[in-house]
């Protein structure tokens, strides 16, 4: 299926990996963990996290994302045999409430809703995370809402998480774009009925199994340009 944007009502975005880098918080790994182990526990964090939120959505053991992240920390340190105190832990966990937004977010996003468009960050994180993503990014002004999987317990790529996200924006599942980062979530957005548009800033390589994205830009300044503002 090819992109059309005449069909596009409401853009819905992803938070993390897509208006906001995640990648920062091994820069709060460095002070407590020796450099070569930086790289592989900021990257088992962010994977064992994704992965227990979607195995929660399976087996009936939802907890906030902020606790799932808890969790994976813990995990990516006791799998590099990390000891690091209650209080550490917290310290740098809190580095997603003062996460640096992408480069492009701000000037692509302020294109879309000048046009008209209403923009709404649908996240697996809680809502305090959520909060403090946007006064962060100085996003306020721009994004009509914020919409959270702790409202319905239920994670990305579920598609009931993208049913209530075009209940509470009031637009029909067609008549919405969701642009993302990470590849599950654009798939996920796709197979509950939205348009999904990958944001691919890295070059990255998209999922062989899936179907391809109905868009794949590198900026939201590029996604501006395809819906034709």
């Amino acid at each position: 299926m090819s992109f059309d944007p005449t069909a596009v009502e409401t853009i819905t975005v992803d938070s993390y990996g897509t208006l906001v880098d995640p990648a920062a918080v091994k820069t709060a790994l460095e002070a407590y963990v020796d450099t070569e182990q930086i790289q592989s526990i900021s990257d088992q964090w962010r994977s064992r996290s994704l992965m227990y939120t979607m195995v929660s959505n399976f087996t009936d053991s939802y907890q906030p994302f902020y606790d799932m992240n808890r969790d994976a920390l813990r995990f990516a340190l006791a799998r590099h045999d990390v000891d690091l105190p209650s209080e550490t832990i917290e310290e740098i966990l809190a580095t997603y409430h003062d996460l640096d937004p992408f480069e492009d977010v701000r000037s692509g996003l302020e294109a879309i809703t000048e046009a008209g468009y209403d923009v709404f960050v649908v996240s697996n994180g809680n809502p305090e995370m959520l909060e403090s993503m946007v006064e962060t990014a100085a996003l306020e002004s721009i994004l009509a809402g914020t919409i959270s999987a702790d409202e319905i317990q239920t994670f990305k790529p579920d598609s009931e998480i993208y049913q209530y996200a075009a209940e509470q924006t009031g637009t029909p599942l067609e008549s919405i774009a969701h642009a993302a980062g990470p590849t599950f979530d654009v798939q996920g957005a796709m197979h509950a009925g939205m348009q999904g548009v990958w944001i691919d800033r890295t070059n990255g390589i998209w999922d062989p199994f899936a179907d391809e994205p109905d868009l794949t830009v590198e900026t939201f300044d590029e996604f501006a340009t395809e819906l034709g503002v």
